[in-house]
């Protein structure tokens, strides 16, 4: 069996994203072209951020649609919150296996919650 590629997602990790991802209702009037299935947009957002090449250089024999077609996605999830969710089940389940180590963990200004510095003085 062959070494599944980096980008390549797992059905395992598969089953924990699928229902994280909002539901788009079928347009029956005007369907317009057919929806690039959830997963493979997915990985075609794994192969850029692997990779490490701009999305619009995402090569079509991959089957994951364009680097715009990706773009697309990743903005709809991320702004349904798509990933903050995906990041609290998988630090439920590093904490229900014991295996979260938060000893050399850091916490900086995007994860931290800003309050009363951001206040005008005399506010």
């Amino acid at each position: 069996m062959a070494k599944p590629k980096p980008w390549e997602v797992s059905d395992e990790l598969w089953a924990m994203i699928e229902p994280l991802l909002p539901q788009r209702q079928r347009r029956f009037r005007h369907p317009g072209r057919k929806r690039l299935d959830d997963r493979l947009a997915l990985q075609g957002i794994m192969f850029v951020l692997h990779t490490g090449s701009a999305g619009e250089y995402l090569p079509q024999e991959l089957g994951y649609g364009s680097g715009m077609t990706c773009w697309r996605r990743l903005a709809e999830w991320n702004a349904s919150g798509v990933w903050q969710r995906l990041h609290e089940v998988l630090l439920d389940r590093l904490r229900a296996a014991d295996a979260l180590d938060l000893s050399q963990a850091a916490v900086d200004s995007s994860q931290a919650d800003h309050h009363a510095a951001w206040l005008p003085c005399g506010g």
